[in-house]
């Protein structure tokens, strides 16, 4: 698999792989996988060639990290990137407080707790140190401070405050002692993430959702930003929460919900110019985002060992640049998304 490397402040840097996977799906995220399930998915993907694995508390409130402690052991620490993230704290609770009820399935009774203060990011990375049984993380992300999350743009603010004023240093801290490579956001929205880099010295976003086959529009201002800072995407939710792996079919599901008329109109739009070239709608969606200098991986995940054999069998498929030049005749995709 090719690889590609990022060292945005000389410190050697990081090698990503170009398709990474992120561990949402062992978390027990919409459907219960069992051990045997996840470690099996989890060597597959290092059998495709796969070296950089994205988790974090929230996934099955600690269990995608547990399940990948017994993975990682049994593999040398320089052949594989690690991310993980902070701004959740894990605290045991009775069954019925758990946080996610309905969204992750047979987890350890835990609720979240945000913290974005400095003791906060401390206390995360080491609980997560704990429990992937590694002894260094390469990139921690500051995880959610965002209007999906929070529920609106001034509780969002809020945590960015609370961030910007205490865990922000906690990660530089880590950074420029050489504990991590790294540090970040995992966002929903790249206007959010655009406001932390405004304010500092961010190197990598994780970003889901917002850079896709489907949605351009973080090309207005985040993205040139990102490029005149040195600054890596990894794009998570390539699929944009499924429609442009399965298509505009009925009951698609985009940003967690089923898809609305418009979506599926603009997603039927696409994949017709697609199959005009003899290519599928969920290759073109694959390969997009890696065509943006700034994306370093591309994290779709996977819940099963066909998926992540699918997924890294995107990649080879070969796409023609008169595809690209037709989305944007049709006006499907943005005149200025870099398509070479």
């Amino acid at each position: 698999m090719k690889t590609r490397h990022f060292d945005r402040i000389g410190n050697g840097g990081i090698t990503f792989t170009e398709l990474g996977f992120g561990t949402a799906p062992l978390g027990n995220l919409y459907r219960a996988v069992s051990d045997e399930d996840a470690s099996a998915t989890l060597e597959t993907a290092w059998a495709t060639g796969c070296r950089y694995f994205d988790t974090a508390p929230l996934y099955g409130l600690g269990l995608s990290e547990t399940r990948l402690n017994p993975f990682l052991r049994g593999k040398k620490r320089d052949d594989y990137v690690l991310s993980s993230k902070v701004g959740r704290l894990m605290r045991a609770c009775p069954p019925e407080e758990r946080t996610g009820i309905g969204k992750f399935f047979d987890t350890p009774s835990r609720r979240e707790v945000y913290d974005y203060s400095y003791d906060g990011v401390m206390r995360s990375f080491e609980a997560s140190l704990e429990r992937l049984g590694v002894d260094r993380i390469d990139i921690l992300f500051v995880h959610d401070v965002d209007i999906f999350t929070h529920g609106s743009k001034d509780a969002s603010d809020q945590r960015i405050e609370e961030f910007m004023r205490s865990g922000y240093y906690g990660l530089l801290s880590l950074r420029d002692q050489g504990v991590i490579k790294a540090f970040g956001g995992g966002i929903n929205e790249w206007q959010v993430a655009q406001t932390l880099a405004e304010r500092g010295d961010f190197d990598l976003f994780l970003l889901a959702g917002r850079y896709t086959l489907l949605e351009q529009e973080a090309l207005t201002s985040f993205l040139p930003l990102c490029q005149r800072r040195g600054i890596g995407i990894v794009l998570g939710g390539p699929y944009n929460s499924g429609i442009l792996a399965t298509g505009p079919k009925p009951g698609a599901y985009y940003n967690y919900s089923e898809a609305p008329k418009d979506i599926l109109e603009r997603v039927a739009g696409i994949e017709a110019i697609c199959k005009r070239h003899g290519i599928r709608l969920i290759e073109a969606a694959l390969q997009f985002p890696l065509l943006h200098p700034c994306v370093v991986s591309v994290i779709p995940g996977g819940q099963r060992p066909s998926e992540v054999e699918s997924n890294r069998s995107l990649l080879d498929a070969k796409l023609p640049a008169a595809l690209w030049a037709d989305l944007k005749k049709e006006g499907l995709m943005r005149a200025e998304a870099p398509t070479a």
